[in-house]
């Protein structure tokens, strides 16, 4: 039977994997980014056909409404959701403007709990006993404020705070909702040369994140994860 994924906040980066793994998978994916139409990084790839791209702002309800509204006519039941949006603006808490303030908040948080609503609801309609999959991306700022991160650390919390309050409630229902932590930085060509400073496997790879994502949703239901930190081996904690 064809399933659909939809993974919200998709970049050339982690977002880019997790819709590549998925649809190796034998998922269709529904890759959801404000500019998601003009990414190239799926061209060429072998199951591109599964990869269907959607501009959305995901801070705006009936965006995402839209998005979830029909996907299962269309592409098959949904079974996982992927959030993993987030904007960050550095400075200090006195330099910090409030619509800047608000605007990392509603990317980071807001549109988590618009696209988890969105998710649960499709999902909660399933008649299996593992109806669906929700997962979070969350950041070593969901476990930590830093000097100049008070536009990152609070929606982390937040978000991280959404997903325990959500697998509670609907982890009884059937739904698995995870929360990941990915304490590192991930490799890409922007930090590329930090590995010849930094040794072997000292970025994380994105497609090693991809894969730990979609482990938890093959998880059974008797050992569901609600948090999962992953990091470097050389990262210290």
């Amino acid at each position: 039977m064809e399933q659909a994924a939809v993974v919200v906040g998709v970049g050339p980066g982690l977002g880019a994997s997790l819709v590549r793994k998925l649809a190796d998978e034998a998922f269709t994916v529904v890759a959801v980014g404000r500019h998601a139409s003009a990414l190239e990084v799926f061209e060429g790839h072998a199951n591109a056909g599964r990869i269907v791209l959607t501009d959305c702002d995901a801070t705006v309800p009936e965006e995402i409404q839209q998005v979830f509204a029909g996907i299962e006519d269309q592409y098959g039941p949904l079974k996982v959701a992927v959030f993993n949006a987030g904007a960050y603006e550095r400075g200090t808490v006195v330099e910090t403007e409030a619509a800047a303030f608000e605007r990392c908040w509603r990317v980071g948080c807001f549109a988590g709990f618009l696209t988890g609503r969105a998710a649960a609801r499709v999902m909660l309609q399933h008649d299996e006993d593992h109806k669906g999959t929700i997962l979070f991306t969350g950041a070593t700022a969901s476990l930590r404020g830093g000097p100049g991160y008070v536009n990152l650390a609070s929606p982390k919390f937040a978000l991280r705070a959404l997903a325990q309050s959500m697998a509670r409630e609907l982890g009884p229902q059937g739904i698995h909702v995870a929360h990941v932590i990915i304490d590192g930085g991930i490799r890409s060509p922007r930090y590329e040369e930090l590995l010849g400073e930094l040794g072997p496997d000292a970025l994380m790879e994105p497609e090693a994140i991809a894969d730990a994502y979609f482990a938890l949703h093959q998880q059974h239901r008797s050992t569901w994860t609600q948090e999962l930190d992953l990091r470097p081996w050389v990262e210290k904690f």
